[in-house]
């Protein structure tokens, strides 16, 4: 039977920072920018869940994961909002050409 421990949730959630962070890095499309903050967003919250299950045993880390996850829902809503303005403005959505464009 296979036991999972603290380390396999730093794990998965070191895996997830790091999709998040290469999706960051990579993308020029609004969106998929905005995927890379919610990856990483994830990967905070489970790093909560499981340091509060593995160490501490409380309930705070289920806390403050509702609250990165209320906080990943306004942001997304708002992003989306600010997206679909550039796009209506610029009629683009690549980060890259509406800098260049304000310019």
């Amino acid at each position: 039977m296979l036991d999972v421990g603290l380390t396999h949730y730093l794990t998965v959630a070191a895996i997830l920072f790091g999709f998040g962070f290469l999706t960051l890095m990579t993308r020029r499309n609004a969106v998929g920018i905005l995927l890379g903050v919610e990856l990483i967003l994830n990967a905070a919250g489970l790093n909560f869940v499981a340091f509060s299950h593995y160490v501490t045993g409380g309930v705070a880390g289920q806390v403050f994961t509702v609250f990165i996850i209320i906080l990943a829902a306004s942001e997304a809503a708002i992003g989306l909002a600010v997206v679909l303005q550039v796009y209506k403005h610029y009629r683009t959505i690549d980060a890259g050409m509406v800098s260049r464009l304000r310019q």
